[in-house]
């Protein structure tokens, strides 16, 4: 069985973020291996030693993506794909142009009968890839997953997926698939020490997004601009009895705030 696991390299959340013209600057910040994906990487390395098959990572973007390609190496993926593109051109990719990249290279690649990622990436929120990378490859999905069950003799997969109000829904899907993991499928494991040198020399094949047949020019979203939320006011304190906060309280939510 080949799997894959698409991942994304994201920002880390204590990096402190600067703006420019195109947006968030790259220098200097610190990029991680998003970690809704850790949990992909991880499934695809439990579900690839039960059915002895074989697990690939793929991501998209510049160089630096490596890095993050090299983190699942290490946790135990056999190879990487690595499809590039500028960092001005990545500013410019929506989740449409990086779902059709990404489906287009497993689709080179494959033919893979399971493809994992991450519910969503932690800088954007969007959690759109996972469904648009299905929609282009014609395949089922479960997204949100909280345990899977893959019976590769049937090729099926049981999903349990988390819903609204706590509940949970509980669907049959015929492989290939795709699978978007949630925290609590699974503990991700550290890479070891072994695994991060095993991981300097696993091969990483390139493929440009250009000539996958799409970039920029197919981004349905235009970013129109970008500015860092205003900053936190100073809490205020009020003091006196209970009838003197009450009205002071009042005062302010009416006179301050304007919310009533």
């Amino acid at each position: 069985m080949k799997i894959a696991v698409v991942v994304k390299q994201t920002p880390d959340t204590e990096t402190k973020a600067n703006l420019g013209a195109a947006g968030l600057e790259t220098n200097g910040v610190k990029f991680i291996l998003n970690p809704y994906d850790e949990f992909a990487v991880e499934e695809a390395i439990n579900v690839r030693d039960k059915v002895k098959g074989e697990a690939t990572v793929i991501s998209l973007g510049p160089d630096r993506v490596i890095d993050a390609m090299r983190t699942a190496l290490a946790m135990g993926c056999d190879n990487a794909i690595h499809v590039k593109v500028s960092e001005e051109d990545l500013a410019k990719c929506d989740s449409y142009v990086v779902a059709k990249g990404l489906a287009e290279a497993i689709k080179q690649k494959g033919p893979f009968d399971l493809v994992f990622a991450g519910k969503q990436a932690i800088d954007d929120d969007a959690l759109a890839v996972p469904q648009m990378l299905a929609a282009f490859l014609d395949w089922p999905r479960a997204t949100v997953v909280t345990k899977l069950e893959v019976n590769a003799e049937a090729k099926t997969a049981k999903a349990n997926r988390a819903i609204e109000a706590g509940a949970e829904e509980v669907i049959e899907l015929q492989l290939p698939a795709i699978i978007a993991a949630n925290k609590g499928l699974n503990t991700p494991r550290y890479a070891s020490l072994p695994g991060i040198m095993k991981a300097k020399k696993k091969p990483v094949d390139v493929l440009e997004l250009s000539a996958l047949g799409t970039g920029p020019q197919d981004s349905k979203v235009e970013m129109g601009g970008f500015e860092l939320p205003p900053e936190k006011q100073a809490g205020k304190i009020f003091k006196g009895s209970a009838e003197e906060l009450a009205k002071q309280i009042a005062s302010a939510l009416r006179n301050e705030a304007k919310v009533l």
